[in-house]
């Protein structure tokens, strides 16, 4: 009911002032189930139950009455430095605007890092569509293009040592007082540094931020749409993201699956830059494997997907990088699952052409098309995932499929389980993706993105 009472296309109705129910980036419908399949196969394209949750951004009185003043903010600047590749940038643009709000200060459009591993140059209004970020928000935290000439000095001291799980009383105590006077403050590595556990106001305005003002620019919208009505048109498919990239098996510490000629060159490259891994040091690789460390490689994909009864002939695509080893990555995925296809797959010729070299546009198209999958699944935690997981709760929990890594590769490993075992097991431990929404509150150290219920999302 809550996408029918949106837009059934990828495009954004542009306002004055956007109406919340309509700013949210929705996706292609999901497809009606399809005949002549199995009992198993059914279970499989079969969509969970949303528990009766829809998207509920109702703030607080005192909330309302303090964004009169926020909002029209003039004399405090926030500059925010965001790094990383594209979901990485968006989780810093989120606490930016939830920062900029604790201290009661304009926020400058973020600057986005040259990413050093992909070398990509964009700036925020590449990506997103800075003129609704700024409407959707103005009720909120008065966003603005560029600092003001009063406010442009020599030397503005730059803020990165900021401790991880900071509270809103930390942000405002360390640096409401040097705002004051200064006038401009610069913070850079915000990574998931601020708190998970926020005030109910502030949790919604994560969820307004992240669902609604952060939508793609035009010009990736409209590839994007074109890219998943195309995918879409030819039935049901499966969404992946496969972390299969090369600079992946450098941070985690983990092997390939590609045998030993590529394990000796991540082994190499890994041994001449340290600084790579961000895995733990202290636990050797099969450690790591077995603790839910490592991504999952094709063919532990495919045979996951089998077990859980997706059909042969279902239509993969794919989301990610460029895996190392190329086409020979992917092939044990390609074996089981023939129609397995990516966004250079589905682009005509010179349609992508405009971004090449631009991997952040290259990820939002990804993630444009995954959103419209009938299920989506990821390889490995990691921001997309959590992006994921949380959007296709809040536009009508659509089916997520969150590998038990910890729990299921002993089974994996087991040559003495029958086939028809496996499967069983699988099943079981992956009946959570047909279950309710998750409340976040079961764990207060999730993030609101990826466990939208109940902060913003309501049953009624």
């Amino acid at each position: 009911m809550f996408l029918a009472s949106l837009s059934s296309s990828l495009a954004l109705v542009d306002e004055e002032v956007p109406r919340l129910s309509k700013s949210v980036m929705v996706p292609l419908p999901v497809h009606g189930m399809p005949r002549n399949i199995t009992e198993e196969e059914k279970e499989f394209w079969k969509q969970p139950d949303n528990g009766g949750y829809r998207p509920c951004l109702e703030f607080g009185i005192e909330y309302r009455r303090a964004s009169a003043k926020i909002s029209k903010e003039k004399r405090r600047f926030l500059v925010v430095v965001a790094s990383g590749g594209l979901n990485q940038q968006r989780n810093q643009i989120v606490d930016a605007v939830v920062i900029a709000r604790i201290l009661e200060a304009a926020l400058v459009i973020p600057v986005l890092k040259v990413n050093f591993i992909w070398g990509d140059e964009s700036e925020f209004s590449d990506i997103f569509d800075a003129e609704h970020f700024k409407r959707t928000l103005q009720a909120d935290v008065r966003i603005v293009s560029s600092l003001p000439s009063t406010h442009l000095v020599p030397r503005q001291s730059i803020e990165g040592k900021i401790p991880h799980d900071v509270t809103p009383q930390w942000i405002h105590t360390k640096f409401f007082k040097q705002l004051n006077e200064e006038g401009v403050l610069v913070l850079k590595g915000l990574d998931s540094k601020l708190s998970k556990n926020l005030p109910s106001d502030l949790q919604k305005l994560r969820c307004k931020v992240a669902f609604h003002a952060l939508i793609f620019s035009v010009p990736i919208r409209e590839i994007g749409a074109k890219l998943a009505r195309r995918m879409w048109i030819e039935g049901p498919y499966i969404g992946l993201h496969l972390r299969l990239e090369k600079d992946v098996w450098l941070r985690t510490g983990c092997r390939t699956g590609l045998g030993p000629k590529f394990d000796s060159v991540i082994a190499e490259e890994r041994e001449s830059n340290p600084e790579f891994l961000t895995g733990r040091l202290n636990m050797t690789y099969d450690q790591r494997r077995l603790a839910g460390l490592c991504p999952l490689n094709a063919q532990e994909v495919a045979r996951l997907l089998k077990a859980l009864g997706a059909p042969r002939s279902a239509r993969l695509f794919a989301a990610g990088g460029e895996p190392l080893g190329g086409s020979e990555a992917l092939q044990p995925l390609k074996e089981e699952f023939p129609d397995l296809v990516t966004k250079e797959i589905l682009a005509k010729e010179g349609e992508l052409a405009p971004y090449v070299n631009r991997s952040s546009a290259l990820a939002a198209i990804d993630y444009i098309i995954s959103l419209s999958s009938d299920v989506f699944m990821p390889s490995h935690g990691g921001n997309m995932g959590r992006a994921m997981q949380g959007h296709r709760a809040y536009i009508g929990h659509r089916k997520y499929i969150k590998p038990n890594k910890r729990a299921m590769l002993p089974f994996f490993e087991d040559p003495s389980i029958s086939e028809s075992e496996f499967e069983k097991v699988m099943r079981r431990l992956h009946k959570d993706s047909l279950a309710p929404p998750e409340l976040r509150d079961n764990k207060r150290g999730r993030d609101v993105i990826a466990y939208p219920v109940p902060e913003c999302m309501c049953n009624c």
